[in-house]
Formats: C-alpha cells, sequence, structure tokens
C-alpha cells in the first residue's frame, strides 16, 4: 500500500468515537470491499492501518485496496451485529465470508418403464419415461435414500442390461455379499423383482415403519400357504431393514434438534461441515469450502452469522468443534432471528463431543482430498528445484521468519511444507534465548543452529524421522534477503550439513518479489506455479511467526494488568495466566475458582473478583 495514503487511513481512523457501530470498507472505485462491526469503532478500524505489517495475507490483501471507509454509529454492540448482517447480505463484499446457496433440487429416479427397473438419484428431471420422485432440496438425503433402498431389498446399482447380458459372465460381488438379487443371473423372476421395486418406493415414501408392517403381513401370509422360502426370503429382506435402522442411530443423538459445525484448514482452504440433526437423527450435511482463515474463533463467529437467517432459522442448539468470539453475543443474535432461546456450546465429552469430532473430521477428510497431490505439485516443484539449481525436487521444506516489536518479545516462527503442502504438525515456534534487542541475523543464526543441533542429535542417536526436527530438510527458505542467508549459511556448514539456502524477498509493498541466493537474486515471476508457492510459504510463515508474536506479548499484558490488583504479585498472576489462559476466562471466574488457584488465598479471591469487574 502507498505510504502517503495509509498515512491518510491512520489519521483518518483516529477520528472515529469510541462507540459501537458499523464500518464500511471501499476500493478506489467506490465498491464495498469488506464490512465489519465494532465495539469501539477507533480502536477496530485503526488496527487494520496502524498494524498493517502485522495482518495476515488475506486481511493485508484487503487493506491494501482500501482507498477510503464510511461508519455507522449504533446505541450497542447488538444493533451493530445486526446491522452488519444486514449490510452483508445486501451488498455481499468481496472480502467478508459469503455462503453460496448452489443448491439445487434433486430427484428419485425410477426407471418403471422398464421390464427390470432401477432406481438412483438424480439431478434433473428428464423426458425419458421414468418416473421421479421429489424434488428434494437436500442431495445428501437423497442419496442416503436410494442407497438404503437398494441395500434394503437386494436391488442391483450396475449399469448390465439383464435382458440381453442374462446368464452371461458371472455375477458382481454385491451378489456373494448379499446386497444384489442378481437379475443377471436368473435368480430371481421378473415379477418377484417388481415386487421388490414397488416395495422399495413404498419404503422411500413411507419410510421404516410403514413397509416394515406390510412385509411382515406378507411374510405370516406366505408362511400360512407354505411358501416357505419367500417367506424366508423377506424375513431377511425384514432383518436388512432393521439392521440399516440400527446403522442410523449410529448417528444419533439424545438432543433432537440441532445443528453440529465443524472447520478443518491446510494452510490454502478452510471447509465447514454442518452436521443438519432433527428428530435426533442425521437428516442432512452441508459443505462449505472457504480460503483459508487463520482466526478460527472469528470465523466460526462469521460463519454462524451468515448461515443462519430469517429463511433458515437455527435450531435451539448450535454444537461447535472449538470456541468462538462473542459468544453471548451471538447467542442474542441467534435468539432473536429465531424468535425463541439458542445456545451455542462447544462440548468437551460426551455424545456431543463425539459428534463435533465427527463432523470435524468430515470436514478434514474433504481437505485432504482437496491436498491430494496433483502433478502440476509436482512440476512445480521440479522447476522451483531446477530454478535453485538443486540435485534433486525440494520435497521437504522449512521455511524461518523473525518477529518483534521494535527489538523486544523477539521470536521466531518455523513451517514446513511437504510436497508443496503445509505440514502443520511440523511447525515450531521459538522464543530466542540469546540475542538482546533488534538483531534479525543473529536471531535467525540461533535458531537455524537450535534446529540443526536437534537434528544432529536425532542423527547420532539413530532417531530420524519423517518429519520434525529428525528429518533432514530439502530446501530452507528464510523471511530475509541475501544478508539473511550470509548469516545462516556459516551455521549450516559449522554443522557438516549440505542444505540449500535461500532468501524470500519482497517488494516495498509486502509482496513476493524474487529468491535471494549469496550471489545475488533469482526471478521467479516467470513460472506461475513456483511464484504461487513461494508467496504461500512466505505468507504462511509470516502469519505463523506473527501469531505467535501477539501471543507471547498478549499473555506479558495479561500478566502485567494483573499486577496491579490488590493483592497479586507477579507470581500469582502468572499462576492466573496459566489456570485461566484468557481474560475473558477469568473475568467469568467465580471467587471459588479464583481461590481454587495455587498461590491464592480466599481474601485475595475476593478482592480480585470485584476488581475484575470495577476494570
Amino acid at each position: 500500500m502507498d505510504r502517503e495514503k495509509l498515512k491518510e487511513l491512520q489519521d483518518k481512523s483516529r477520528e472515529l468515537p469510541f462507540k459501537p457501530g458499523v464500518y464500511i470498507m471501499k476500493d478506489a472505485a467506490g465498491h464495498i470491499i469488506y464490512i465489519g462491526k465494532a465495539k469501539a469503532l477507533r480502536r477496530r478500524v485503526s488496527q487494520y492501518f496502524l498494524r498493517f505489517d502485522h495482518h495476515e495475507g488475506k486481511v493485508r490483501k484487503m487493506v491494501e485496496h482500501v482507498d477510503h471507509f464510511d461508519y455507522i454509529i449504533t446505541d450497542s454492540e447488538f444493533e451493530a451485529l445486526v446491522l452488519e448482517c444486514s449490510l452483508i447480505k445486501q451488498h455481499k463484499p468481496k472480502y467478508n465470508i459469503l455462503l453460496k446457496d448452489d443448491k439445487g433440487y434433486n430427484y428419485i429416479r425410477i426407471t418403471l418403464n422398464e421390464k427390470w427397473p432401477k432406481i438412483e438419484s438424480a439431478k434433473k428431471i428428464e423426458d425419458d419415461g421414468a418416473t421421479y420422485l421429489g424434488p428434494y432440496m437436500s442431495s445428501f438425503a437423497v442419496k442416503e435414500a436410494v442407497d438404503e433402498a437398494v441395500k434394503a431389498f437386494s436391488l442391483p446399482t450396475c449399469n448390465r442390461n439383464f435382458e440381453k447380458d442374462m446368464g452371461r459372465g458371472r455375477p458382481c460381488l454385491n451378489y456373494f455379499i448379499h446386497q444384489c438379487c442378481a437379475p443377471c443371473r436368473g435368480r430371481i423372476s421378473n415379477a418377484e423383482y417388481r415386487e421388490n421395486i414397488e416395495n422399495a418406493i413404498a419404503f422411500l415414501k413411507g419410510g421404516y415403519d410403514e413397509i416394515l408392517k406390510e412385509l411382515k403381513a406378507k411374510m405370516e401370509e406366505l408362511a400360512e400357504n407354505l411358501e416357505f422360502e419367500r417367506a424366508a426370503r423377506i424375513r431377511d429382506r425384514i432383518a436388512a431393514i432393521k439392521k440399516i435402522r440400527e446403522k442410523q442411530k449410529v448417528v444419533a443423538s439424545k438432543v433432537k434438534e440441532q445443528d453440529v459445525i465443524a472447520l478443518a484448514g491446510d494452510g490454502c482452504n478452510t471447509d465447514f461441515e454442518v452436521f443438519i440433526i432433527r428428530g435426533g437423527r442425521l437428516t442432512d450435511r452441508e459443505s462449505y469450502l472457504l480460503d483459508f482463515i487463520a482466526d478460527e474463533k472469528a470465523a466460526r463467529a462469521e460463519f454462524i452469522r451468515r448461515y443462519y437467517s430469517p429463511s433458515r432459522l437455527p435450531p435451539p442448539r448450535i454444537t461447535l468443534d472449538g470456541e468462538t468470539e462473542d459468544r453471548a453475543l451471538l447467542e442474542e443474535y441467534l435468539t432473536k432471528t429465531a424468535g425463541r432461546k439458542v445456545r451455542v456450546t462447544v462440548p468437551k465429552k460426551g455424545e456431543q463431543a463425539a459428534l463435533a469430532s465427527m463432523a470435524k473430521n468430515n470436514a478434514q477428510e474433504k481437505i485432504n482430498r482437496l491436498s491430494a497431490r496433483p502433478a502440476r505439485i509436482e512440476k512445480v516443484l521440479d522447476e522451483l528445484g531446477k530454478l535453485l539449481g538443486l540435485s534433486h525436487r525440494p520435497e521437504y521444506i522449512e521455511s524461518y521468519d523473525i518477529s518483534n516489536t521494535a527489538g523486544t518479545g523477539v521470536v521466531a516462527g518455523m513451517v514446513v511444507f511437504e510436497g508443496g503442502r503445509p505440514l502443520k504438525s511440523a511447525y515450531r515456534r521459538f522464543s530466542i534465548k540469546t540475542v538482546e534487542g533488534q538483531d534479525d541475523y543473529a536471531c535467525m543464526r540461533e535458531v537455524v543452529g537450535r534446529r540443526l543441533a536437534r537434528l544432529k542429535e536425532a542423527i547420532d542417536n539413530g532417531n530420524t524421522a519423517k518429519s520434525g526436527f529428525g528429518r533432514k530438510p530439502d530446501l530452507i527458505l528464510l523471511d530475509g534477503g541475501r544478508g539473511h542467508v550470509a548469516a545462516v549459511k556459516p551455521v549450516i556448514d559449522e554443522y557438516g550439513f549440505d542444505i540449500p539456502v535461500f532468501g524470500m524477498v519482497k517488494d516495498d509493498k509486502h509482496r513476493t518479489r524474487a529468491i535471494a541466493a549469496n550471489g545475488g537474486e533469482i526471478a521467479i515471476n516467470e513460472s506461475r506455479g513456483v511464484f504461487t508457492l513461494v508467496s504461500q510459504i512466505q505468507d504462511e510463515v509470516h502469519r505463523f511467526a506473527i501469531s505467535y508474536h501477539h501471543k507471547t506479548q498478549g499473555h506479558k499484558a495479561f500478566s502485567s494488568r494483573l499486577t496491579q490488583a490488590p493483592g497479586i504479585g507477579e507470581n500469582r498472576a502468572k499462576a492466573l495466566m496459566k489456570h485461566f489462559k484468557t481474560m475473558e476466562r477469568l473475568r467469568n471466574a467465580t471467587e471459588e475458582e479464583l481461590a481454587s488457584v495455587k498461590g491464592m488465598t480466599k481474601s485475595a479471591a475476593a478482592t480480585l473478583y470485584i476488581w475484575l469487574r470495577e476494570n
């Protein structure tokens, strides 16, 4: 962003009042690109411009496009939240979380016009003579219903032409595991097959109870007529339906009406998974794929505000896989939207925690499928290796960045990309121990030295691993230029490792420009794939280091502020911080909970309880 424009926005943000309201970011053409709400407008809006260098990728990109902003003052933070939701739905700003309702109608297709009909799901009605049930809004529910029906009545799912192919070839595996009646082998008469189809249609229309009642009556009638073989087949059909119903109870809940929401991400994308539970049973499942989100608490709150509306009312309970910001405010908003009480819960154990975990696993599974490495990723890694003159493809890349505030609170972050994808389990954080003041080169030497010492120790002890400190990286990328490379190269040589090291250079707008080597710079903008990968690595390591710095500084500020309370010294402040983790939890603690912390007394807890509410 242009420094003059940034200064102009900083000055304008300082003129805002410390009142709740909504702020509206616009680009040079006057288009609204972001809408947000704030408890105190000046404090919230100024953070965008006064802390520009500290933002992660998506926020920084939004701020770079801001030309001016407007604001609307409200009487309360809740009114600001309601207005924000209304304006976002109206204007659909580019950088807000927007959920597209792209669900079309779904149908159940039954080819009753054929001699051997089949049942399957369909996206639209064709003029093909088939019978269609529907429409249904949920593709999940349609596929589940079709799957249950064909399994319960042993109907085929293959594409064979039974009239033409009957008696030819072997039946498929489904026949041998008793999930297909094998009309291809002539194992069932056409009359009995069509009876199964009719029962399956009744099952789809009426559900379990009605069809079970009919099948039991039919079985008893056949048994009385001594048609034991057919009666046995219907008995097996009844058992199959009951088995399916029992299976349904696995995904069931004592809480009859609720939505379970979870998210997962890989540094590139974030998937929100919504399990819709009605009548105690999982009735639908929805999935929303968004850009990578760094702040999960804020993302959960924004997603929920976008997901629910007067046309999609929230159920009495919303179960989450993790904490969300402004939970009380969110519950108030959802309660007003629904016209009845709505609770937002984050379960830690039991049935509800298991449901949240199941939703999260489904979200992670979708991310894993998206992250499955295609051939183009291998091509990009090959191009990167050739560009840097490496002898082989850099499968395992480590990247480092230093973060501090005017030389204080210095920390470092290490991120790992394996096969071109973030490997978050291998990320590491470092607190600088040997360097005083602001010396990025010395800090980088310390961090890389400590990492290589752990690698040498692992090799000496025979504890090499597939990831983490026990694996030797194929490439090290530093967030910096030639000076950083020159500072770190001797450390690598000192440990006797042959690990190529390069820097990632930014332009004056904080965007990746080139790769720095000892002898100069290597341009990467000619290869779109390499440029994108290196930019992603640089943004991710910067985000990771900055987030750790903010966390450590927040803990220090937390502890420092507590020492202002009567009877709270450094030791008690540290114990309270360790126990409650956040100021919000501390503020909401009872006197008994405060007194239970190590080093606290009942009188100190009582005094602190009053001080927290007065301050």
